[in-house]
C-alpha cells in the first residue's frame, strides 16, 4: 500500500491484515550513532507495537541503521524539522487507521519503559505529555532556560485547564481526534511542535493531561538547538506562545462545520 499526497511510503509498512492500534513515531535528523539503539529499545520494551522512524533529510546513516533495528522508515527529501517530520508521521497513522500515536525522540532522552505510561493517560485525554518536571527522575534544567519552561508551563496551563509542569516536552502521545488534529494542524516552525500544536489541540476542544517520566541524557552528539542560546530560548518561546494563543481556534477535522 503506497502513500500519496506528498507523504513517501516506509520501506516496510505494518500487515495490512491486522488491526493497528499503536504507533510509535521516531523523528530523526542524522541520528545514526543513537537510532539503531533507541528502535531496538522500543521494540523489547513492547514487541506488538509498530514503529515508523521519520528521517527527516538526514545526509548520513540514519535510514539504514533504523531500518537494520528492525523499523519501518519514511524518508523526507529534504530536512523539514521536528514540527514537519512528526506531521508527516500523523498522517502515516491516520491512514494506517492506528488509534493511538506516540513521539520518541532518536536521540535516547526519552526512555522506552515509559511508552506505556504516557500512552496510559489517553483513558482520559485526547493527548497525554510524559513530564519531566513532575517529581520523578533527576532532570535538571537551570537559568534562562528553567525559567522559561516554568513561564511556559504556567500559561499553557491556563489555555488547556489542566496543570502542566512541562509543556515544551515531545515525548507525548495522541488518541484518534488528537491525530486527526495534527494531520489537519502540525506547525514545522522552532517551538510549533510542542506550544503551538498544544495550543491549537487545545482551542479545537481536545483534552490535555501529563503523566511524569524520567528524562536520560542524549546517548551521543549534542542537541541541535546547542546550549549557548538559553536566553534565546526565552524570548523565541515567549514569541511563539504569543502568536500561538492569538491565533484563531482550529475545528477538529471531525466537527465540520458545527
Amino acid at each position: 500500500m503506497s502513500v500519496s499526497s506528498g507523504v513517501p511510503a516506509p520501506d516496510s509498512p505494518p500487515d495490512d491484515d491486522l488491526t493497528p492500534s499503536t504507533l510509535i513515531i521516531v523523528p530523526a535528523w542524522n541520528e545514526e550513532r543513537n537510532v539503531g539503539a533507541t528502535v531496538s529499545e522500543i521494540l523489547a520494551a513492547r514487541p506488538g507495537y509498530d514503529v515508523v522512524v521519520v528521517d527527516d533529510g538526514s545526509s548520513d546513516g540514519t535510514a539504514d541503521v533504523a531500518r537494520a533495528a528492525g523499523a519501518s522508515v519514511i524518508r523526507l527529501p529534504f530536512n523539514l524539522g521536528v514540527g514537519g517530520a512528526m506531521r508527516t508521521g500523523f498522517t502515516y497513522a491516520k491512514r494506517r487507521g492506528y488509534r493511538r500515536a506516540i513521539q520518541v525522540d532518536a536521540d535516547g532522552q526519552h526512555n522506552p519503559a515509559d511508552i506505556d505510561a504516557v500512552l496510559s493517560g489517553l483513558t482520559r485525554a485526547d493527548i497525554s505529555i510524559g513530564a519531566r518536571f513532575a517529581d520523578v527522575g533527576d532532570y535538571d534544567v537551570r537559568g534562562p532556560r528553567r525559567w522559561a519552561m516554568i513561564v511556559l508551563a504556567k500559561a499553557l496551563s491556563r489555555v488547556t485547564g489542566t496543570r502542566l509542569t512541562d509543556a515544551t516536552s515531545g515525548f507525548r502521545a495522541a488518541g484518534p481526534r488528537a491525530i486527526a488534529q495534527y494531520v489537519d494542524y502540525y506547525p514545522a516552525e522552532y517551538f510549533g511542535d510542542t506550544l503551538d500544536s498544544l495550543v491549537a489541540a487545545s482551542h479545537a476542544g481536545l483534552s490535555v493531561t501529563q503523566v511524569p517520566v524520567a528524562m536520560r541524557p542524549r546517548m551521543h552528539g549534542t542537541s541541535t538547538q546547542g546550549t549557548w542560546g538559553a536566553t534565546i530560548y526565552l524570548l523565541r518561546a515567549v514569541f511563539a506562545l504569543t502568536l500561538a494563543v492569538v491565533r484563531p481556534g482550529r475545528k477538529t477535522p471531525e466537527d465540520g462545520q458545527s
